[in-house]
């Protein structure tokens, strides 16, 4: 089982941002593992800082099992929220002094209450879902077959997986694989990802190539390989359309591409 990637957005921490200077923070978890939110002090350290003076200096915990993550609530008189933002406006609330509580979402965002106009939250994506071979059905679970790749096709990450192997699913040729501004743009037409931020996309890339498809990192000296992240695109895309994880029909995903977009894939060609 893969454990969870924990991770803070510039400026979703309060005044002083997530990490020392206002910069994004991302952490990894392994089953068993756990770190700590909050304001911090020398007395309670935090591995997360949320540096607002509404968040109590140790606000909370994450802790990681097999197949899912759990969230303490340190706080005496708030309760925190964990959002799915790709379940039309699911959550759960986890009451002050909560501890353990387990949570579903495959992806998460929680938040914290402050007393400014900005919220605090910090993203988690959760440990890979397993699901079992609908052909084994029946049988006892030791024999039970898992797939290889628990790929959520409803989810924000898959339309980013759809997007970046759009190109050469149209084309059957080896264009260049759509950047992040790119993604972002071809997806903003769609009704889930209206706030769909660089960053947010940049997330789900890794979410895609370190948690659902365990890709390796690239060769930065291979020929053509020197940006690392141009290279993880190019291997998702690789192993989506080789294993047939994202097909044609998976195109009707995606928003109406428009005349503009059109124009520009004709010019490429």
């Amino acid at each position: 089982m893969s454990g969870v990637v924990i991770h803070v957005p510039r400026g979703s921490g309060g005044a002083g941002g997530a990490g020392p200077h206002g910069d994004p923070v991302t952490l990894r978890l392994g089953p068993g593992e756990s770190a700590r939110f909050g304001r911090g002090s020398a007395r309670s350290p935090v591995e997360l800082r949320l540096d607002d003076p509404a968040v109590s200096r140790l606000a909370g915990e994450i802790r990681v099992t097999d197949d899912h993550w759990q969230l303490t609530n340190h706080s005496t008189t708030h309760s925190y929220l964990v959002e799915n933002p790709e379940g039309a406006g699911e959550y759960l609330r986890v009451p002050p002094r909560r501890a353990g509580a387990p949570i579903p979402f495959e992806f998460s965002r929680v938040v914290l209450p402050t007393r400014g106009d900005a919220t605090v939250s910090f993203q988690v994506f959760a440990p890979d879902h397993v699901y079992l071979d609908p052909e084994a059905m029946g049988v006892p679970w030791g024999n039970a077959t898992v797939t290889a790749y628990s790929l959520n096709e409803t989810a924000t990450y898959f339309l980013v997986l759809v997007a970046l192997c759009e190109p050469r699913l149209r084309d059957q040729s080896r264009v260049a694989v759509p950047t992040t501004p790119q993604i972002v743009d071809r997806l903003g037409g769609h009704p889930a990802c209206a706030g769909l931020t660089a960053r947010a996309v940049s997330s789900h890339i890794d979410y895609l190539a370190d948690e659902k498809l365990r890709l390796g990192a690239p060769d930065s000296h291979e020929p053509g390989r020197a940006d690392r992240r141009n290279g993880k695109r190019e291997e998702i895309v690789g192993l989506a359309l080789r294993f047939g994880l994202v097909r044609e029909e998976h195109l009707a995903l995606l928003p109406p591409q428009t005349q503009a977009g059109g124009r520009e894939r004709q010019a490429a060609r």
